[in-house]
Formats: C-alpha cells, sequence, structure tokens
C-alpha cells in the first residue's frame, strides 16, 4: 500500500522533469537514503510539513499528560503512583525534545505554543476523552502508547534527521509505557471479578479512538502521499492500523478480555484480522474541537501559560541581564 502512496513510473518521471534543479537534488538526496539537516536546503512545503507534524506530535505529548495527571493522586497504591508521575515525566520529555526539533526548522516555541492555544495547531484526538477510572490508566499505556509506539517507530527513520534521532529515545521510553499500561491491565484481569470488569469496561471504550489515532484512511488524507515521497511518513496509516491490530488481539485474548468488535475474525488468507468498519465521523467531530475534554484540555494549557508568565519573564531578564554583562 505504501507503493501506492508515491509516485512511480512515468508519472514520478513527470514530476521530477518539473522540479528545479535544487528541487531534483533534494527529492534525489531522501530517495538515497541520506538524512536532511537543518542547514541543508529543503522545499518550503518540506519545512512546513515537519513544523505541522513534529509541533503536533510535541503538543500531543504535553497535553497527553493531563488525562493521566487526573489519576496520580487517586493511584491504588505507592509504587503504582511512582510509576505513573515516572511517565508523566517521560511524557513532558518527549515533548521537549520534539518542541527542540521543530526550533531547527525555524519556527520558535512561543509561536508553537500560541499556535496550540489558539486552536490552530492540533494534537492527538485520543487525548480528548475522559478518564473514568484506574483501569483507564492501564488502557492507555496498553492501547494508547501501544498505537503510538507503531507509529512512531518508523519515525525512527525517517528523512528529516534532528526528528529521526529526537524518536529513538522517545521509542524506547514508550514502549517502557506500554508494558506498564498492560501489567495494570493484567493485575486487574487477575483480581476481582469488580476489577476485571473494569478493565472489559475501559477496554471497550478506548479500542476504537485507539485505532482512529492512526488517522483516516490514507484515500481519505491530503497529506499522505507527499509525506510518502518526501519520506516523512514511511507506511500508510491502513498498514498501521492492521499491525495494531494483529499485534493487540492476541494480547486481549491473554488477558480474558473480548475486543468490541463483533467482525473482528481471524481471515487465514490474509494472515491477519479483519475487523469492522471504524466510524471516522467520530475522528474528524473531536479534531474539530467537539470531543468530550477539547474545551478542558485547552483550558488547562491556556491555564497552565498565563500561571507561568511570572518565570519566563525572570528567565528572560536574567538572560538579558547576562548579555549586558558581557557585552561590558
Amino acid at each position: 500500500m505504501y507503493a501506492q502512496m508515491v509516485d512511480t513510473g512515468a508519472a514520478r518521471v513527470q514530476a521530477m522533469s518539473e522540479m528545479s534543479a535544487e528541487e531534483r537534488a533534494f527529492q534525489e538526496k531522501i530517495d538515497a537514503g541520506i538524512k536532511i539537516e537543518p542547514k541543508d536546503w529543503m522545499t518550503e512545503g518540506y519545512r512546513k510539513t515537519l513544523i505541522r507534524q513534529i509541533s503536533q506530535h510535541a503538543h500531543s505529548e504535553i497535553v497527553g499528560q493531563l488525562p493521566e495527571g487526573n489519576w496520580v493522586t487517586r493511584a491504588p497504591t505507592l509504587q503504582r503512583k511512582a510509576i505513573l508521575l515516572a511517565k508523566i515525566q517521560d511524557e513532558a520529555g518527549h515533548g521537549l525534545y520534539l518542541y527542540s526539533a521543530a526550533e531547527t526548522l525555524g519556527v520558535s516555541r512561543d509561536q508553537m505554543n500560541a499556535d496550540l492555544l489558539s486552536g490552530k495547531a492540533k494534537y492527538s484526538s485520543i487525548f480528548n476523552y475522559p478518564t473514568l477510572s484506574w483501569a483507564d490508566m492501564g488502557a492507555i499505556g496498553w492501547l494508547v502508547d501501544g498505537s503510538a509506539i507503531i507509529n512512531q517507530i518508523p519515525l525512527c527513520r525517517c528523512s528529516y534527521g534532528p526528528y529521526a534521532r529526537a524518536m529513538v529515545r522517545v521509542c524506547k521510553e514508550e514502549s517502557f509505557h506500554a508494558r506498564q499500561g498492560y501489567d495494570i491491565m493484567m493485575a486487574l484481569c487477575r483480581g476481582t471479578a469488580e476489577q476485571k470488569a473494569m478493565a472489559q469496561d475501559a477496554l471497550n471504550r478506548w479500542w476504537w479512538p485507539s485505532l482512529m489515532m492512526f488517522g483516516p484512511p490514507d484515500t481519505d488524507s491530503v497529506n499522505s502521499a507527499q509525506s510518502a515521497q518526501w519520506k516523512i511518513k514511511l507506511f500508510s496509516n491502513d498498514e498501521l492500523r492492521q499491525r495494531m491490530v494483529d499485534q493487540t488481539v492476541p494480547q486481549a485474548d491473554y488477558l480474558g478480555l473480548t475486543i468490541p468488535d463483533p467482525d473482528l475474525k481471524w481471515n487465514e488468507e490474509r494472515g491477519h484480522y479483519d475487523f469492522g468498519a471504524i466510524d471516522f465521523s467520530e475522528l474528524f467531530n473531536v479534531v474539530k474541537g467537539n470531543g468530550p475534554c477539547n474545551r478542558e484540555r485547552l483550558a488547562a494549557r491556556r491555564k497552565a501559560w498565563d500561571d507561568g508568565a511570572w518565570f519566563r519573564d525572570g528567565l528572560t531578564a536574567y538572560a538579558d541581564k547576562q548579555s549586558h554583562r558581557k557585552a561590558a
């Protein structure tokens, strides 16, 4: 399917012939598997696409702390609380790595934050759902972080050097987060009937939003083909979604939980699980700002920005003072 996303044959030759000499050299470098670095020449479209994707990725890491932060004070044990705090701290670090990668493209962190707070920039739709029980901490680690890993491991090989390098550490830590979530689900499923029912309820609520994380089918995506040509995107949305289903169904079977999809079944001929149709109208509605927690999430980020103004002002004043000292 990835091959279908990229112009091939005569169409590709025609496209290359219409490029300027700089554009051809740029595309040939990407085709050869050579990383694009910040000081290299790049097309404006490539730069803007990366800014959009990396900044949205960074925003998702930061906003993604909010659903889990809701349960820090209510974790069932001190050990669980310490693990959850460490995970939330990791997510903050991921956001910093990614903002730094985006800044190499010439956009400031203040501008990226302004775009988020104004609603111009988006973040992953999954973080606009509420966390109703402790089992949601397990479902988020298992399903949400599991989906993120599948989506992000290919980014370690994307064409833009700073993004690819940042993703190496991010993916290692996300892998630990997924294991942490699955460990919570195992503990619940080995517990009382009420605890297992809690785990099943969390799976029921998070399953379909987790599959929507990969985005709409690539036939409906306006950016997929170009991102594939630039090797920002290495696999199609549907390929990655299928990997998620194939990976997760056996894990659910081991837990003794039921995937909430009556159409789910193993297809021997395909060597994959078939699964039911996804209601992407829900995804688009959440992306437009109409999810259960959209307004709450942005309000929390705006409050954090306003509350931190005194600290940013202090840092700026200190930096200015040091600059004047050096000048003197």
